[in-house]
């Protein structure tokens, strides 16, 4: 985590905050004026504890508290939102017996920083998710260390709940990493080589993981989907082409080959002597990278449509199809639609 405040007012408090600076040095830490020795590594306030903990609360990724969790709770209750906006909250008592995720056990990451900061004082860390206690699949996290979305996060809730008690869960997985589990699965999940299988299983929850749009609404109520990033944009574009317009040729091939946005992992073109303003973007709107090939690359990658066209203008048969090819390494999944007068798209799927 980037921001770690660490808020103590006690002088235990304070030595504890200190030893936590051995995890990271960029952690900051913040104590009473009242207690200050003039150390630097510490940041001493003279404003009521509360104002200080609305402040940081704002502020911070995790917030690791060093005083009574009754307290911390009373303190922080006015500026809870939600699990995905909420930061972590971590409570630590005063002689560190005990390292307690209080708030974003899982989205938040406070269960994981309250293992690692327990390790470090050789204290005993409280979690008490149901997913962790139980062992299980927690399904608000699944495929998070790989960059999948969940598609609709309405269905979280309920989905979760169908684990925690062992209801019977249905797993179908067709793109993305398949790593994400590195245990023996609970008894109660089981996987289904297709939605139809999987549809067929009378599973009480779902767990779908694939970049193609889906339809089943039976399913998609008591489902949880994941986007995994795993397709690649190639785009043969004109330099004044707009962001509107790759942008809606775009999702005209997303949608007639039934593919979501979410999973587009990255544009791709070739290197021209100055960047495209309207690339630029739509790189920035959707918050993925742009990937640029010299002419010599896309010209050895084949493709299944060149252009003479476009060897003439570009150098290379190809822009679209070549680059797709090439950043992914892996096939076309989207051979290159042409949207007259200045623009072509492909998109190529990344291998699992």
């Amino acid at each position: 985590m980037e921001k770690v405040s660490i808020i103590a007012i006690t002088k235990n408090g304070i030595k504890i905050g200190l030893d936590l600076k051995k995890i990271s040095s960029s952690w900051q830490i913040y104590a009473p004026s009242k207690f200050s020795d003039n150390n630097p590594e510490v940041n001493w306030y003279s404003e009521p504890t509360g104002n200080k903990l609305a402040e940081l609360f704002q502020a911070s990724d995790a917030l690791v508290c060093i005083f009574s969790l009754g307290a911390v709770i009373r303190l922080i209750s006015p500026y809870i939102k939600d699990k995905k906006t909420d930061p972590a909250v971590l409570v630590i008592d005063d002689k560190a017996k005990f390292v307690i995720s209080a708030l974003s056990g899982h989205l938040g990451g406070a269960n994981q920083l309250a293992e690692e900061i327990a390790q470090t004082l050789g204290s005993t860390p409280i979690i008490t998710t149901a997913a962790d206690v139980n062992q299980t699949i927690a399904v608000d996290l699944l495929g998070k260390e790989f960059g999948w979305k969940i598609d609709d996060d309405s269905t979280v809730t309920k989905v979760s709940a169908f684990m925690v008690n062992e209801e019977k869960i249905g797993v179908f997985q067709d793109t993305g990493n398949r790593d994400w589990w590195n245990r023996k699965l609970p008894a109660n999940v089981t996987v289904y080589n297709s939605i139809e299988d999987l549809k067929n299983s009378q599973s009480k929850g779902y767990l779908i993981i694939t970049d193609k749009k889906l339809d089943n609404s039976e399913i998609l109520q008591n489902a949880v989907v994941y986007r995994p990033p795993s397709l690649v944009v190639g785009v043969g574009l004109h330099g004044d082409t707009t962001k509107d317009t790759i942008l809606e040729g775009m999702n005209f091939c997303l949608e007639k080959f039934k593919l979501d946005a979410k999973s587009v992992a990255k544009l791709v073109s070739i290197k021209k002597k100055e960047e495209i303003q309207g690339l630029i973007e739509l790189g920035k709107e959707m918050n993925i990278p742009i990937q640029y090939f010299e002419k010599e690359e896309l010209a050895t990658i084949e493709i299944p449509n060149p252009s003479e066209m476009v060897q003439a203008f570009e150098g290379t048969p190809s822009v679209s199809e070549a680059a797709a090819i090439k950043s992914s390494g892996g096939n076309l999944v989207v051979e290159k639609q042409k949207f007259p007068p200045n623009l072509t798209i492909a998109i190529a799927r990344i291998p699992n």
